[in-house]
């Protein structure tokens, strides 16, 4: 009887299945697990008040029609300007998920922060822009960021969308591979202009910008932008970070591809981690358009993705700068079992962590008080301008699978600890 002939390994796995060989030879300093349920170091920064506030806004989130119908008469209060209405949603949600109005308002969520040891990521809250006008406001508001992070030691990186700067429409084109036009063409290099301005700016005042992943039907254009852009500027250090959504099917070897390039052109590679964040919309749009959908079909394959990326950013930390910024216990575990079976510092500057601000405190505040670089990422802008984030965070907290009913477990056990 013949023997099954295996199947041959592509080069990417041969890659993972080298890390992973490395990893497990790796004879490095004793690990001390963490433990993500001491609620006491989670919440040590919240005072009673602030603790059930967060607890009664999270029971809210817990009711799918409460959040879909608070939803559409909030974005509708917003557009008639109903009194009281901007009050509202800043003193419940928006004082949960954002760190202010303005850069300076901001101020007092960074400083609270930092007494915790936890750095911040500043984000300007637009996305989804359509006139030159917006788009040029975006990157100036960006820049002012960055001027503002170089004089915050606690702020080393901002964040930002490329839709808050180039038409949707454009991103589309790019990503298609379309022949431009001489108005395509022009736009094109407005586009480039604007993140070049802005990521300058970064590496003149040493920060670091995060660009998010958007949808897969625009990200090509946005892998090309941040590619020109690490290219140009990550040559010393890592400056620019391009964001990989493990829940693709076709992130993992992208990553693996995106380090091949980047040691063939001689500059580090910046990778934030992240799991995904437009499930549903990616599985209606593939569905409606008939293509395969680019999501993994379960959790588990997309946990095992990001895992792999996770161990293959240790392994290779020296030439690639990394944030592990997901909100799985499992996978910032990992990191740092991995990180101390090589033996690395804990604040190493390629190996990082973050998580959103108002969520997932036991992971945020426990690896910061374990010695890890860990950030948190907080938004700021106007009300109406961060409602479409907001409205995604109560969305996504009231989904079975999302991360509600983590989040007012952890802030219940912790209220019942303190016995208020």
């Amino acid at each position: 009887m013949k023997k099954a002939v295996e199947p041959r390994k592509t080069k990417q796995q041969e890659v993972l299945d080298a890390v992973n060989a490395a990893l497990k030879e790796t004879n490095g300093a004793a690990y001390e697990k963490i433990d993500f349920t001491d609620t006491e170091t989670a919440f040590a920064g919240k005072s009673d008040a602030d603790l059930k506030k967060a607890q009664w806004l999270f029971r809210m989130m817990s009711r799918p029609t409460l959040v879909n119908i608070g939803s559409s008469l909030g974005m509708l209060a917003l557009k008639l300007r109903l009194p009281f209405t901007e009050k509202i949603i800043k003193e419940t949600i928006f004082s949960q998920f954002v760190g202010g109005r303005t850069l300076l308002e901001t101020q007092e969520a960074i400083e609270d922060l930092a007494k915790q040891n936890v750095l911040t990521i500043l984000d300007y809250g637009a996305e989804a822009k359509t006139t030159e006008e917006d788009y040029n406001k975006t990157m100036n508001e960006n820049i002012r960021a960055i001027e503002f992070a170089a004089t915050n030691q606690s702020v080393p990186i901002i964040s930002t969308k490329v839709t808050g700067m180039a038409r949707f429409g454009l991103l589309e084109s790019v990503s298609r591979n379309e022949p431009f036009t001489k108005a395509t063409r022009r736009e094109y290099k407005i586009v480039l202009k604007r993140l070049d301005s802005i990521c300058h700016v970064a590496r003149e005042r040493g920060v670091g910008v995060f660009f998010d992943a958007e949808e897969t039907w625009i990200q090509d254009a946005i892998d090309h932008f941040t590619d020109v852009m690490m290219r140009r500027y990550n040559r010393e250090k890592a400056i620019v970070y391009n964001t990989f959504q493990m829940y693709r099917r076709d992130r993992l070897p992208y990553l693996l591809s995106s380090f091949d390039r980047a040691q063939k052109h001689g500059y580090i590679l910046g990778a934030k981690l992240v799991r995904g964040a437009y499930m549903e919309k990616e599985a209606e749009r593939a569905e409606e358009m008939d293509y395969p959908n680019p999501i993994h079909p379960t959790k588990g394959a997309t946990d095992d993705a990001y895992n792999q990326a996770v161990r293959f950013c240790v392994e290779n930390y020296e030439r690639l700068a990394s944030c592990n910024a997901s909100h799985n216990a499992e996978s910032a575990q990992l990191q740092a079992r991995l990180i101390a079976e090589k033996g690395l510092s804990k604040d190493h500057p390629h190996l990082n962590f973050c998580q959103l601000y108002g969520m997932s405190d036991n992971l945020t505040f426990n690896l910061a008080d374990a010695g890890y670089n860990v950030a948190k990422y907080v938004p700021y802008g106007s009300i109406k301008e961060v409602v479409p984030y907001l409205i995604r965070r109560a969305n996504e907290n009231t989904s079975v699978s999302g991360d509600m009913t983590r989040e007012l477990s952890f802030i219940t056990e912790e209220v019942q600890r303190r016995g208020i």
